[in-house]
């Protein structure tokens, strides 16, 4: 049997203009990444990041980003998206923790909007943070 490129990740789209969100299919579920395209740079598409969000449920991808197009405090804070899509096989936990990290990765990042990102940091990967990486 031949292996999958990657152990979370089956399938991914990126920088997708927001219009483009009704093609995904219903209940598909991993992460997905909003933007806000900035001034383009030599011709040069750029985007920032304004939220990192996960779907591990039956609402899908699809319905967590239709539903931040219609918020009033999101809805016109970004004009991209891109979804990462798991395999059958990574739980909702495994989500969840892939969500965390990413979070907390972007956390500091100037460019956060911060009304769209209210969860700031990962919990649980605060609990395993050792700076004395001498005695890993």
């Amino acid at each position: 049997m031949a292996q999958s490129t990657l152990r979370f990740i089956h399938r991914s789209a990126e920088f997708l203009d927001r219009e483009r969100v009704s093609r995904l299919k219903d209940q598909l579920r991993g992460i997905y990444v909003l933007y806000k395209e900035a001034s383009p740079e030599r011709g040069k598409q750029k985007f920032d990041v304004r939220y990192v969000g996960m779907s591990a449920g039956k609402r899908g991808m699809k319905g967590r980003i239709r539903g931040h197009k219609r918020s009033k405090r999101k809805g016109n804070e970004w004009t991209h998206f891109s979804v990462f899509q798991v395999w059958d096989n990574v739980t909702d936990q495994e989500i969840a923790e892939l969500e965390g990290l990413a979070r907390h990765i972007f956390r500091k990042d100037p460019t956060a909007k911060r009304t769209m990102n209210m969860q700031r940091g990962f919990k649980k990967l605060r609990e395993v943070r050792n700076d004395n990486i001498s005695n890993w």
